[in-house]
């Protein structure tokens, strides 16, 4: 049973939480490869968009001609030959991170942009361990904040949000969902500055940095009405 007063569940993003990031290398990789230059401003463009949306951001950072469609199947393809090299590994502490958020009394969810067979596949018997309904796939209404506590049945605010994109920070932001960071280590990645930018107080770099000291922060500032206290950079 939760001890907490404000929180009943956390929803934990798939690619770049559970499983390790092979999005940011494939995306810079397309676009350095072709002329373009990759920025914060780039990431912000493509990171927890819907997969149309995406496609035509990734098309504009290159500069030959090319459709949102003709870049997202180039960007697919190259993805499977990258994975081919680089397959998909769960995090480093990913599987104890759902087993103690269950454990505390957390009813704990899994979303992200790609379709549930890629969420079963890639966890194979980890996708077991978290409570109904599993898995959301947030590609109709990225990145998902605002919708997700809905689906659950739960309020907004009682719902902790565990994502590696900044653009997911400043959507929670505005709609005063509670969000913990854990960005990107790739070298080029924009996201762990982004974040600071918006303001994120809660930054970890590693999976068991999530626990019960730091919910229970999370949980008090929530209740109090502190809940991203810190002001944006502007």
């Amino acid at each position: 049973m939760s001890t907490f007063q404000r929180l009943k569940a956390v929803a934990v993003n798939i690619d770049g939480v559970m499983l390790t990031d092979t999005f940011s290398p494939v995306i810079h990789r397309f676009i350095t490869s072709r002329g373009g230059e990759y920025t914060a401003e780039t990431e912000r463009s493509i990171f927890s968009q819907r997969r149309a949306e995406a496609g035509w951001a990734m098309a504009r950072s290159v500069p030959q001609e090319m459709t949102g469609p003709e870049a997202l199947e180039t960007y697919f393809r190259e993805r499977d030959e990258y994975l081919a090299e680089n397959p998909v590994e769960l995090s480093p502490g990913a599987t104890e991170l759902v087993g103690r958020l269950r454990a505390l009394g957390l009813r704990t969810v899994c979303y992200g942009g790609l379709g549930a067979d890629h969420f079963r596949a890639s966890l194979g018997a980890d996708a077991e361990l978290f409570d109904e309904p599993g898995y959301i796939c947030t590609n109709d209404f990225r990145p998902g904040v605002a919708e997700i506590p809905g689906i659950l049945g739960l309020a907004q605010g009682e719902v902790v949000f565990i994502d590696d994109v900044a653009k997911v920070s400043e959507v929670a932001r505005t709609a005063g969902a509670p969000f913990v960071g854990y960005p990107s280590t790739f070298p080029h990645s924009h996201q762990a500055q982004l974040m600071r930018e918006v303001g994120v107080e809660h930054l970890v770099s590693h999976l068991n940095g999530v626990d019960e000291t730091l919910l229970s922060g999370i949980d008090e500032s929530v209740a109090a009405g502190r809940l991203w206290a810190t002001a944006p950079v502007n």
